[in-house]
């Protein structure tokens, strides 16, 4: 199971964990955080999606302070990119699978101590993407 950050782009969050996601398919289901048992998982359209967060924890760490540089000290493998979102939001890292075209890709924030492990970018919720 994978915990994950689901931000679409009408600025809902839904946070829980996920067993089904795969960036070909449009619909994935999520068991939501802190839902009872017995309830069932969502399910998610993907083209609804600003963006799938894989996170290390739900709540992260309030005492670290995101920052979109790449550390000299840990190379980055992929190439470096910038995504800018219709929202304005700004995200550095790294990816190995962008093509422009394609419905979506995977990227790596630059920021090492993010609680961010990678994150599905939905291609049609970007403004801007360009390679570093």
């Amino acid at each position: 199971m994978n915990k994950v950050v689901a931000r679409f782009t009408d600025g809902r969050m839904v946070k829980g964990t996920t067993a089904d996601f795969f960036p070909n398919k449009d619909l994935f289901h999520v068991s939501v955080e802190g839902a009872p048992a017995e309830a069932k998982p969502l399910e998610i359209n993907t083209k609804e999606l600003k963006a799938l967060f894989f996170v290390k924890e739900f709540a992260g760490d309030s005492q670290h302070d995101e920052c979109n540089e790449f550390d000299s000290s840990h190379p980055p493998v992929g190439r470096q990119i910038r995504v800018v979102f219709e929202d304005g939001e700004v995200l550095l890292g790294t990816t190995t699978g962008y093509q422009p075209g394609r419905p979506g890709f995977f990227i790596v924030p630059a920021d090492a101590g993010s609680n961010i492990e990678r994150c599905y970018i939905v291609a049609a919720a970007t403004r801007e993407v360009s390679f570093l």
